[in-house]
């Protein structure tokens, strides 16, 4: 009979235990200089380590052998506890033993003597379950336990345990596992059981198993009885996911305000047995990354996915304002918590999605801020003559009238100039560095030359021209911070090898330049 991984793979010894070493070692301390207690308390997400802790702890304390603080897991009391075979270390299920006869049976076992073990050790999972009247009665046995007893309280729920009797026990939280840690675990089991996996599955699965080794591991399970080849879609697939592309798709959608494409959508990905609830929680998590991006230093610590996703999630978000991101994020909420009220979970995805397209149906604070600030942006691209608002020409007419412009004189001028290496740009990208992250990534192994008025960008990065068309924002930071280093200012442009001119032929960035820079320029 095939025995579940997350069974098979269950830390035996603290060392053996991820991603918990604040705990486990202060444990293994407390076992080897004879320091435990008689009460403790280990809270925390599900998955995380808490009832393999109690346990490794159980036999810990009665070891006939210890190493360093863990059980040896070959003396007679060891085997007897993991066979079963002692009955000094009982395991409680709190959800189905939750009443106050239950607890008062286990205040008079407590009176009797280990019959082989050195200490009787009562395990009570989802102690947050008992009622009120078993947690007094159990009250009464922390307050003046006897020496052989030791109690560990495992609880996902911390806050619905009473004050009494946290306060008498030794309280320790399990941190949710990181998704390197998760990941290595699962290339460590897969290598172990023969499987193959790729990268970006690992890490699909450590994202999925929301910092829970033992659900990375059942979902590890699930995949391998469909191949032992392990592949980022197979994971996908396994865990009901239908891709990222259409959070991309609804966030482009919900931007540009297309109700109509919107109900589309979800009306495809309904055809395709998509759980709408799902659906919002995947969308508050995309704009959770989406936040990140936009606000962190460093968002690829924060964010969980391949790096192809990362890069697309920073590019997006450059796009989107934060009032947008935040109220979009607190309609998914409301949309859930009208789910949990019994509204039809497609009516309520439907009609959240249609009024975020649809701004003047919201009539919130929150959506006439996000209408004030649409307007202010569009103020700013009108240009006041006396009392009447002349509207900046459109981009297409401007390249228009600029293309027609491109053969006078000055133009001729600016191109006639010697292409030199802006000898400042380290400095100009230790500056970027501290003020945009991700326009520093961006940039990344640049370097830069100075054409006339032009300051020409040579970015290997494929994401650098359309991250500068896209983003006026940083197209500022990189203008004053030119300007602050090197008090010139300059317009800006892309850099290519192919327009770099070469001896005794015509001068080919010149001819770029002539053809195509007010088309390319990022001003």
């Amino acid at each position: 009979m095939h025995q579940a991984l997350y069974r098979k793979y269950r830390p035996q010894t603290f060392s053996s235990v991820c991603g918990q070493e604040h705990i486990t070692n202060t444990l293994k301390t407390q076992v080897s200089e004879n320091r435990f207690t008689h009460a403790y308390l280990f809270t925390g997400s599900r998955g995380t380590g808490k009832t393999s802790s109690a346990k490794i702890l159980a036999k810990a304390v009665n070891c006939l052998n210890l190493q360093n603080g863990d059980p040896c897991n070959e003396c007679e009391n060891c085997k007897g506890i993991d066979s079963g075979e002692i009955l000094d270390v009982v395991e409680i299920d709190a959800a189905s033993n939750n009443g106050v006869d239950d607890i008062r049976n286990l205040r008079e076992q407590v009176e009797y003597l280990p019959s082989k073990a050195k200490f009787r050790v009562y395990i009570i999972d989802e102690v947050h379950m008992l009622s009120k009247p078993a947690f007094n009665a159990l009250l009464k046995t922390l307050e003046e336990p006897p020496a052989h007893i030791i109690f560990i309280l495992a609880t996902t729920e911390v806050w619905a345990i009473p004050a009494t009797i946290l306060s008498r026990c030794q309280r320790y939280d399990f941190n949710r596992i990181s998704a390197e840690i998760i990941a290595q675990r699962i290339k460590y089991v897969c290598e172990q059981e023969g499987f193959t996996i790729e990268d970006n599955a690992a890490t699909l699965i450590s994202k999925l198993c929301d910092g829970g080794m033992r659900d990375a591991l059942s979902l590890l399970d699930l995949c391998a009885g469909n191949d032992t080849n392990i592949t980022e879609k197979l994971v996908a697939d396994c865990a009901g996911l239908i891709g990222k592309d259409h959070l991309f798709k609804m966030v482009d959608i919900i931007e540009n305000g297309d109700a109509p494409a919107a109900v589309e959508l979800i009306d495809e990905l309904y055809n395709a047995s998509c759980d709408m609830e799902r659906l919002m929680n995947e969308l508050t998590a995309h704009y959770r990354d989406l936040l990140v991006a936009k606000t962190a230093k460093q968002p690829e610590k924060l964010i969980t996915g391949t790096k192809e996703d990362i890069d697309r999630i920073v590019l997006q978000a450059s796009k989107i304002k934060f009032e947008n991101i935040l109220y979009c994020s607190k309609k998914f909420s409301e949309c859930l918590d009208n789910m949990k009220k019994g509204v039809s979970k497609r009516v309520a995805v439907e009609t959240t999605i249609i009024r975020l397209c649809t701004k003047e149906l919201d009539l919130s604070s929150e959506a006439v801020l996000k209408r004030i600030s649409d307007l202010e942006e569009k103020i700013a691209n009108f240009a006041f003559k006396g009392e009447v608002a002349i509207e900046k020409p459109k981009e297409k007419e401007v390249k228009e009238v600029k293309k027609v412009e491109k053969k006078e004189p000055q133009h001729k001028n600016i191109t006639a100039e010697k292409l030199v290496k802006f000898t400042k740009w380290a400095e100009v990208m230790e500056l970027v560095k501290a003020e945009s992250n991700m326009l520093y990534n961006v940039l990344m192994g640049s370097v830069a030359y100075v054409k006339g008025n032009y300051l020409l960008i040579d970015a290997k990065n494929p994401l650098f021209a359309e991250t500068l068309r896209n983003s006026e924002e940083h197209r500022d930071t990189i203008r004053s911070i030119v300007f602050k280093v090197s008090g010139e200012k300059y317009r800006l442009g892309p850099y290519s090898q192919k327009t770099a001119p070469k001896s005794e032929e015509k001068d080919k960035l010149d001819e770029f330049i002539s053809n195509n820079s007010d088309d390319i320029t990022l001003e």
